[in-house]
C-alpha cells in the first residue's frame, strides 16, 4: 500500500496547495507513482498550479457519488508520467464529501500509487478534517508568524486526535514545513526564527522554504516550482525536504541574511 500524506494547515494563504504540487512533483520525478488530491472542495486550485484547469472533466466529488470512475478523473501530468492529479469540485461544497466515499478512494488510490498527497483546505472543518482521516503522515505547513503557528499547533492537536491512526491508538507521523521564510526579516525580529518555530510546536522539521519570486511565478505558469526552475532556493529546498519525506536523512540548514561587503566590512549602523 502507498503512503498518505496530508498537506495541512489551519491557516489559509500559507502555501499548502504549492507545496503539495511541489512535493508532489519532486518525489514523481524520482520514479515514484504519486497522485495529488484537491480536498479544497468549492475553491478548487491545485488544477490552476498544476497546469491542468482545462483538462478537468470528472472530480473527487464525481467519484465519490459514483458518477464517475476514479480512472476518469484522474488527469496525468503532461510533463512526469508517474505524476497524477485527482481535482475538487468547484460547483459543490464541502458537504457533498462523505467519510466512507473518502475512504474509499483513498483506499483505491493507495493501493495503486506510491504516495497520494491530500492538499486540505484551510482551518478545522468539515473538508480538512477528511482530508487528514486516512493519512498516514502530515506535512504541517506555516509561516513564521505567531498567528500561523498557533493554528499549526491546533492541527497537530486534531492530527492526533481524529485520525483513524490516531483513534486506533498508533501515532501518525508529522513534520513542519517552514514556508516563505525571510532570513533578513527574521534576523530583525520581524518573525519568528526556526528556532521559534520548533519550540512551540515541537514537531520534526521537513524544510524551509525561502520566501522566493520564483514559487509566484511558478504557479501563475501552471508548473510546481520544483519542474519549472529546479535550480532556485525554493525549488531546491523543496527537492531537498521531498528526499527526507521519503527518508533521507539530509540537514536542514537555515538561511542565513546575505550582507554586501561594506555592511559586512563596517556592520550595521544603527539609525
Amino acid at each position: 500500500m502507498g503512503k498518505v500524506v496530508v498537506v495541512t494547515s489551519g491557516k489559509g494563504g500559507v502555501g499548502k496547495t504549492t507545496s503539495t504540487a511541489a512535493l508532489g512533483a519532486a518525489v514523481a520525478r524520482t520514479g515514484k507513482k504519486v497522485a495529488l488530491v484537491d480536498f479544497d472542495v468549492g475553491l478548487r486550485n491545485l488544477d490552476l498550479i498544476m497546469g491542468a484547469e482545462r483538462r478537468v472533466v470528472f472530480d473527487l466529488v464525481n467519484v465519490i457519488q459514483g458518477t464517475a470512475k476514479l480512472s476518469q478523473a484522474l488527469i496525468r501530468d503532461k510533463r512526469v508520467e508517474t505524476l497524477f492529479l485527482l481535482p475538487a469540485s468547484q460547483t459543490r461544497d464541502k458537504d457533498a464529501l462523505t467519510e466512507e466515499g473518502v475512504g474509499e478512494v483513498i483506499e483505491k488510490l493507495s493501493s495503486v500509487f506510491d504516495y497520494v498527497f491530500c492538499d486540505s483546505p484551510a482551518g478545522i472543518e468539515r473538508g480538512a478534517q477528511l482530508a487528514m482521516r486516512f493519512a498516514d503522515e502530515a506535512v504541517i505547513v506555516t509561516n513564521p508568524e505567531v498567528s500561523s503557528v498557533r493554528d499549526s499547533d491546533r492541527i497537530i492537536g486534531l492530527l492526533d486526535a481524529r485520525t483513524v491512526k490516531a483513534e486506533r491508538g498508533e501515532q501518525i507521523a508529522k513534520h513542519v514545513l517552514v514556508t516563505r521564510y525571510d532570513a533578513a526579516r527574521a534576523a530583525r525580529g520581524e518573525m519568528l526564527s526556526i528556532d521559534d518555530v520548533l519550540e512551540i510546536l515541537s514537531t520534526p522539521l521537513l524544510g524551509i522554504i525561502p520566501e522566493s519570486q520564483d514559487v509566484l511565478k511558478a504557479s501563475n505558469l501552471g508548473s510546481p516550482v520544483t519542474l519549472s526552475d529546479p535550480t532556485n532556493s525554493a525549488a531546491r529546498a523543496y527537492i531537498e525536504a521531498a528526499k527526507r519525506l521519503e527518508g533521507e536523512e539530509l540537514p536542514v540548514v537555515v538561511p542565513f541574511e546575505r550582507k554586501g561587503f561594506l555592511d559586512r566590512l563596517f556592520g550595521r549602523r544603527a539609525a
